[in-house]
């Protein structure tokens, strides 16, 4: 079969419409190939009558290929059959006719790129002279006003000079089709191929063609070497229309039936998939031992194994020297080494410093005033303990005497409040006629304050949990009452356990190190502490204050991961009615007891990575 028609379209040019260009046959393109016998010696920007000029000095002989991009605006020619000369100059920054930049490099063997950055697109022209490429573009007075820029001697300025033609896809070709470099080949070798970023477009049209004609093509195109399968034939009748050539080369392989796969070095290889899995199975395997510094062996053995060939890599863990040993094809086994290695790294460290404050203030206030009037032959024996006149022993508190024959009158009042602990009890008696008044005042008022800091500091690698706990285990008695006898003789009673709970301060924290130096950290504090209820054999509480999150936090930055703060007021009277109720003069016929208790929790947290040669604080 014979190639009838092939049509590579080249992109627009500066904004006109460019017809497309008819590619040469196969032959006259791999004669594009050409010995390296150039150089390039310097780069200037120069004034000219209403335009700026950009000169390229070159001696030997040298082909140019210029192309634009955008986002943002850039002008790359491409000087084929060149290298560059020794030293180095960086471009000054100044604005020259639209040139904010220049910048250059040996981007293959054979090839100097320039890089000119622009204010905007504008159209150009491209001059080829014996000893200079001059490149001309702008308009009016103002353009070729500004003091000239030139370089003495070339070498590599900038690394990125190179990534313009990976950055995006062309979108202008002046007089041939731009060369296209394809990312290296990943570390793994004999895997399918991958194309990545924005590639050149093509629209090609193939009437009856053949295979080996069209992957000629592709190569010719793409500048990639492709090798085709002895025994693949067949013919293409195709048309594309301006599609990524990577997408247009996959395309046309899948209508044949047949598969890329990339070999060491970049080149692909097309064949059949049965062949190329029967190349692959014939490939000599190969064991390499691999040792890991940082990471468990065993937790790498899944993920390795994930990349091995398929049927024929295998993985061992070995736990004694911390070694990978891994089996596999002779291409594969050195990028499947190189992929191990970069997974073995440094885990960072991270050192976590919190701070819990807790403050427990109870404030109490109590009075109260007790009131007892009798009379020798009748009265209450609760508050004023009276004698018995025929035997001279005072009475029991249970005892009333009541007068039967007369009209006689006693009373008690707060008969049976109390004040517990009081700080002040004061007794006042006096004889109102034939009866004794007797009023007894007891009054109280406490603080009890309780200040607690702890700052707990952890150390802990990244993405691993620790724990810190400073406290207590104490004992608590706990009665089981369903194992109570039926209280015969001989029967046991309540059977008792001691359970142990664990109190104090604890610190949990999970963290991840992301990669601009920040924190991410799962993170919970406790604080708790055992408060019987009462006096006796009446059990526990418990306080507890605690705090779980996640938060992103700075190197170094202190951050708030809990705030609480609990108020809790009580009052209570009781009294002789209506007369307890009295304002001001009320207290004097009542108990109050008024409480205020407030509760204060902050919970704060300050985390620092900790690099190689640095130390906990």
């Amino acid at each position: 079969m014979m190639l009838s028609r092939v049509m590579l379209a080249a992109a627009v040019a500066l904004g006109t419409a460019s017809p497309a260009v008819a590619a040469p046959a196969v032959p006259a393109a791999r004669s594009a190939l050409r010995t390296l016998g150039g150089e390039v010696t310097g780069v200037s920007v120069r004034p000219s009558a209403g335009r700026a000029q950009v000169v390229i000095d070159v001696r030997g002989s040298v082909e140019v290929k210029d192309f634009t991009l955008r986002s943002p605006d850039r002008l790359v020619l491409d000087v084929v059959g060149a290298r560059l000369s020794a030293g180095a100059s960086r471009y000054d920054g100044v604005n020259r006719g639209g040139v904010k930049n220049v910048r250059y490099t040996q981007f293959r063997n054979d090839v100097v790129r320039v890089v000119l950055e622009l204010d905007r697109v504008v159209q150009y022209t491209v001059d080829r002279s014996d000893d200079a490429i001059r490149v001309s573009f702008g308009a009016g007075a103002a353009a070729g006003q500004f003091a000239a820029w030139t370089t003495d001697a070339l070498a590599p300025a900038d690394a990125d000079v190179a990534d313009d033609a990976e950055d995006e896809a062309p979108l202008v070709t002046a007089s041939a089709r731009p060369e296209v470099t394809l990312p290296a080949p990943a570390p793994l070798a004999a895997r399918p191929a991958v194309f990545q970023g924005q590639e050149p477009r093509i629209t090609v049209t193939w009437d009856s063609a053949s295979i080996g004609d069209v992957i000629a093509g592709f190569a010719a195109f793409s500048g990639r070497t492709i090798i085709l399968g002895k025994d693949v034939r067949g013919t293409v009748t195709a048309e594309i229309k301006n599609q990524p050539w990577p997408q247009a080369f996959q395309a046309i392989l899948a209508s044949q039936g047949l598969s890329a796969q990339e070999m060491p070095g970049g080149i692909i290889r097309v064949d059949a998939p049965s062949t190329l899995a029967a190349l692959d199975s014939l490939e000599p395997l190969q064991t390499e031992v691999v040792r890991i510094n940082y990471k468990q062996a065993g937790s790498l053995a899944g993920t390795v194994g994930s990349v091995l060939t398929k049927g024929r890599g295998r993985v061992v863990a070995d736990t004694n020297t911390n070694s990978l040993i891994i089996t596999d094809t002779r291409s594969r086994i050195g990028g499947v080494g190189d992929f191990v290695r970069s997974l073995d790294v440094r885990t960072p460290q991270v050192s976590i410093q919190a701070k819990i404050i807790f403050v427990d203030r109870t404030d109490i206030e109590q009075i109260g005033v007790k009131y007892d009037l009798g009379s020798n032959s009748q009265f209450f024996n609760r508050l004023v303990q009276r004698e018995d006149p025929t035997t001279g022993e005072p009475f029991e508190q249970t005892v009333n005497v009541v007068d039967l024959g007369g009209n006689s009158l006693s009373a008690i009042s707060n008969a049976d409040a109390t004040i517990t602990g009081s700080a002040l009890d004061l007794v006042f008696s006096t004889a109102i006629g034939g009866f004794n008044l007797t009023s007894f005042l007891s009054a109280l008022e406490r603080v009890d304050l309780s200040d607690v800091q702890a700052e707990p500091v952890i150390s802990t690698l990244d993405n691993r949990q620790a724990d810190i706990l400073v406290g207590d285990e104490i004992p608590v008695r706990v009665i089981d009452a369903s194992s109570q006898g039926g209280g015969g003789e001989g029967q046991a009673g309540p059977r008792a356990t001691v359970q142990f709970k664990q109190v104090g301060i604890r610190l949990t924290v999970t963290p991840h190190v992301t990669n601009n130096r920040q924190i991410l950290m799962e993170i919970a504090t406790e604080r708790s502490a055992i408060r019987e209820i009462a006096a006796g054999d009446l059990g526990y509480t418990i306080q507890t204050q605690k705090a779980s999150n996640q938060l992103l936090v700075a190197d170094g930055e202190t951050a708030v991961i809990g705030g609480l703060t609990v108020t809790q007021v009580t009052k209570s009277r009781s009294g002789i009615p209506l007369l307890s109720g009295l304002p001001i003069v009320g207290k004097l016929f009542s108990f109050s007891n008024d409480t205020e208790n407030r509760r204060d929790l902050i919970i704060l947290v300050t985390p620092r990575i900790i690099d190689d040669g640095a130390a906990a604080e």
